[in-house]
C-alpha cells in the first residue's frame, strides 16, 4: 500500500507542476509579440474574428489567387447563398465541433481526446457576405506573395481526395444557415489548439503575431 500511495503521490505531483508550467507559458508566451514583415505591399484584405474562445482566418472567396468556391462548396452550406464574398475558416477538434454547440453539452470523453490529440480534426468554414471590424473583427492588409502563403497553410490544413477536392463532414450539425465541416489534417491537443492554428496562420503570412498561444486573447492583443 505504500508503494501504492508513493506513486499516486508522484502522479498528483507531476500532474501540478505540470499545470503550473502550463498555465505559466499560456500566460507568457502569448506576450512575446512576432512582427509582421516590414516592406510588404498592402494588396490583399484578410480578417482575423473571434466568437470569444476560437479565432478563425477569413479570406476574399475567390480573387485572381485562390478560388476558395470551388473547394468549400456553397452547396454544402444550408442557404447555398453564392453572394458571399468572406470566407471564415477554423481548425479545431471534431468532437468539439460537431458534438459541444454549448460548455454545458461537453462530455468528458470529447474533452480528453482533444485535450490529449486522440481525437480527429476538423475545418470549420463559414461564408459571409460582408465584415465589419470591431473588437471581435480585424482587417489586416497583406501582399499577393503574404497571400500566396495562407493559402498554401489553410489549404494544407485540408484533408483532400485523389481528386484534390476537399471531404465534407456529412452532418446536421450547423452553427448557421452558411456554414460547414471538412475533414482535417493534424491532431488538436492542448498545446495546438484552433487559436495556435490561427496564430501559425498569421505567423507563416509574415503578420503580426505570439509566439505561441493557446487563446483567441493572446492574438487580438496584437491588433487593439
Amino acid at each position: 500500500m505504500k508503494k501504492i500511495f508513493k506513486i499516486l503521490k508522484r502522479i498528483i505531483i507531476g500532474l501540478v507542476l505540470f499545470l503550473i508550467l502550463y498555465l505559466a507559458a499560456a500566460f507568457l508566451l502569448p506576450k512575446i509579440t512576432i512582427n509582421a514583415e516590414e516592406g510588404a505591399k498592402n494588396e490583399v484584405e484578410i480578417y482575423i474574428i473571434t466568437n470569444g474562445v476560437h479565432t478563425d482566418i477569413v479570406v476574399p472567396a475567390r480573387n485572381s489567387q485562390m478560388d476558395w468556391t470551388k473547394k468549400v462548396l456553397y452547396k454544402n452550406t444550408v442557404s447555398q447563398d453564392t453572394n458571399r464574398k468572406y470566407l471564415g475558416m477554423g481548425w479545431g477538434d471534431k468532437g468539439f465541433y460537431l458534438e459541444t454547440p454549448t460548455w454545458a453539452e461537453l462530455k468528458f470523453s470529447v474533452g480528453f481526446k482533444a485535450a490529449t490529440g486522440l481525437g480527429s480534426t476538423a475545418i470549420h468554414a463559414t461564408y459571409y457576405s460582408q465584415m465589419t471590424e470591431s473588437e471581435t473583427c480585424k482587417k489586416i492588409v497583406i501582399s499577393k506573395e503574404q497571400y500566396t502563403r495562407l493559402v498554401t497553410y489553410i489549404s494544407n490544413s485540408f484533408q483532400i481526395t485523389k481528386s484534390n477536392d476537399f471531404v465534407n463532414v456529412v452532418t446536421d450539425a450547423r452553427y448557421g444557415k452558411n456554414d460547414a465541416f471538412y475533414e482535417a489534417t493534424g491532431s488538436y491537443s492542448i498545446f495546438k489548439t484552433c487559436n495556435t492554428w490561427a496564430n501559425k496562420a498569421l505567423k507563416v503570412s509574415g503578420q503580426k503575431c505570439c509566439f505561441w498561444t493557446s487563446l483567441d486573447k493572446g492574438i487580438f492583443s496584437k491588433y487593439k
